[in-house]
């Protein structure tokens, strides 16, 4: 097993430090002076305004995704589709489709509502005396993971969508000529509605449920237990005074329907394309509305709230380090040296391809598709620029390795873990499944546009 990602994080910043004091150190200045000088450039990246927004927006995109599964309608639907799920092939084929396609959506959401969805299909079997392979069909619930971030709420496909976004993150260590020759930003019709990745999209909801269901039928079920439920707060029957309002259908109802309007108008109004609406800012704000709508009222959403706010620990805390190894990387010229290094082992059709094995590494080590990006985005459109390759094409190979080895790297794991009671190794046999089948779809789109 591998050490709590936080430890990792600590880690890779000292071995980030001293790669930067050997390699990169001037010939005129001493070690000494040039470590204290690494300790700056650690400590700017670690508190850069723009990425600690970054880091609150992703924080906040996980919290309501979560906040929104475990809303009634998303239970009311999970309910309906049990019906399905008659078999253990036809459970893990169903709850593989559907996770696959809310993750394309909202990642916080699909890990989430795979998770409610698997621990509800055990209990639907228990009751029904249906065989299961219940590791099998929490892996299944675990496929949105492996999609996520060529989806809508793709952390680096989101943010270089933003304007000035790639001219900000290589400031430090680009020239100004250089930062004039990058595009002002990278929307989501060039990289998660582009032909390369729709058509990926579609074989991941066709080849993996298919696949899945296959292989269940080859599988044997087990026995299990299913740990206790989670227990639901129990709101007050007589509500007094002014704690009327926290359970008022009309306040949270009107408060909803303005920030959806205010959606609708910022959508269809201010912006002069549907998708140039996708940012950060305005998926958190969609994210927002929608969750205060489905949760009827506010004590319903601080519930939830509070049960997804746990979630979010990783982020809080990891992501500071990785914006710290970033700004040693930009500042001290290591990114000038490794994407170097990558230009000089690569050609425009094989760099992709080492883009997504590398990112697919990282992602072992750096389990954020956000902090992945600050470490590794600086050096993927440096090397793309001096090879010439669309960097539409470069950013989507390190979504798709970033995403593929969450099948191997538990971190993203543990709220569904929670939810079902299952554990890593259980789940792992069956993501090592999904980890295969997935490397072959993204290999091939890749070399094939």
């Amino acid at each position: 097993m591998l050490p709590a990602p936080f430890t990792i994080a600590v880690l890779l910043s000292i071995f980030t430090y001293f790669l930067a004091l050997i390699v990169t150190r001037p010939e005129e200045t001493g070690y000494i002076d040039y470590g204290i000088q690494i300790m700056s450039f650690w400590e700017s990246g670690l508190w850069t305004n723009s990425l600690m927004v970054f880091a609150v927006q992703m924080m906040l995109m996980l919290v309501l995704g979560h906040v929104l599964a475990l809303t009634k309608p998303v239970e009311q639907f999970i309910q309906w589709s049990l019906k399905y799920c008659s078999n253990n092939a036809k459970a893990v084929a169903w709850i593989s489709f559907f996770t696959i396609l809310v993750a394309l959506f909202n990642w916080g959401l699909g890990l989430i509502f795979g998770a409610i969805y698997a621990r509800k299909i055990a209990e639907y079997a228990k009751e029904k005396a249906m065989p299961l392979n219940y590791p099998l069909v929490g892996a299944a619930g675990y496929s949105g993971l492996m999609v996520w971030h060529g989806g809508l709420s793709g952390s680096s496909l989101i943010k270089v969508a933003e304007e000035g976004h790639l001219k900000q993150l290589l400031s430090s260590s680009f020239s100004m000529e250089q930062l004039s020759a990058l595009p002002n930003n990278i929307g989501l019709e060039q990289t998660v509605f582009s032909s390369m990745n729709i058509t990926t999209s579609i074989l991941l909801l066709l080849i993996i449920p298919g696949s899945l269901y296959w292989f269940a039928k080859k599988v044997q079920t087990k026995d299990y237990k299913l740990a206790e439920p989670i227990q639901t707060p129990v709101h007050p029957e007589i509500l007094s005074g002014a704690e009327r309002l926290d359970h008022s259908k009309l306040l949270a109802g009107f408060f909803a329907i303005v920030i959806l309007g205010a959606v609708l108008v910022k959508a269809f109004y201010l912006n002069e394309a549907l998708l140039g609406f996708f940012n950060p800012n305005n998926i958190n704000f969609l994210l927002l509305g929608l969750a205060l709508l489905l949760h009827r009222h506010f004590a319903n959403f601080l519930s939830a709230l509070e049960q997804a706010i746990g979630g979010v620990s990783g982020i809080l805390i990891q992501f500071p380090l990785y914006f710290g190894i970033m700004g040693i990387m930009n500042s001290s010229g290591l990114v000038e040296l490794l994407s170097g290094f990558f230009v000089s082992i690569s050609n425009d059709f094989s760099f992709p391809i080492f883009t997504f094995i590398s990112a697919g590494i990282v992602n072992i080590f750096v389990p954020s598709g956000g902090g992945q990006w600050a470490v590794q985005g600086p050096i993927i459109v440096q090397s793309a620029l001096q090879l010439g390759i669309p960097l539409n094409k470069c950013i989507m190979a390190l979504a798709y390795g970033d995403q593929l080895t969450n099948m191997l790297q538990p971190f993203w794991a543990l709220p569904l873990l929670g939810i079902t009671g299952l554990k890593a190794k259980e789940i792992l046999p069956y993501t090592l499944v999904l980890f295969l089948l997935g490397s072959g779809i993204f290999l091939l789109s890749l070399m094939l546009f």
